[in-house]
């Protein structure tokens, strides 16, 4: 398995993912609707592009140049030293495999040589992944409720140390 540095010339590969990959991973989790608005709204070729352009910095986990899921992560708080994941989307038939650690352990590596301290994501409250994070050693950081567009993310702030 590889980790790669997504590129722009990658917009299609991640936008294709999410598009596999957030209809089964949120079905018990967000209306159809909210998810069909996300996916427009996070993963459309411009957004994706914006995304770039801002900062965030991709990461793609392959098996035999076949894409598997991807990441993407950021200084967050450069005050206190603090890096955010913004994504983290594994196959669901590729997931319980270490993708996701794997992409996790890239980005706290990346991080911490970037001079980082803290990691920090956030995950909605009903999301299974949740027990995967604390796994890894995140902790609640706190619980928020995020105003987005029409819809309410009612997430966990998770953090782990670098």
């Amino acid at each position: 398995m590889n980790i790669r540095l997504a590129t722009l010339t990658d917009i299609n590969v991640i936008h294709n993912l999410a598009n596999r990959i957030w209809p089964e991973a949120y079905q018990n989790v967000l209306s159809q609707e909210q998810i069909l608005f996300m996916l427009e709204d996070m993963y459309s070729q411009e957004s994706l592009k914006a995304q770039f352009e801002k900062g965030n910095i991709f990461l793609i986990a392959e098996a035999y140049k076949k894409p598997l899921g991807f990441a993407s992560y950021s200084l967050f708080n450069k005050l206190q030293s603090i890096f955010k994941i913004h994504k983290l989307y594994i196959l669901p038939q590729e997931q319980g495999k270490g993708v996701g650690k794997l992409l996790i352990d890239e980005i706290k590596e990346a991080s911490k040589a970037a001079g980082g301290k803290i990691l920090e994501l956030n995950v909605n409250r009903e999301n299974p992944s949740f027990n995967f994070y604390t796994k890894l050693g995140f902790k609640v950081f706190e619980e928020v409720n995020i105003p987005y567009h029409q819809y309410i993310l009612n997430d966990y702030v998770m953090r782990t140390e670098l």
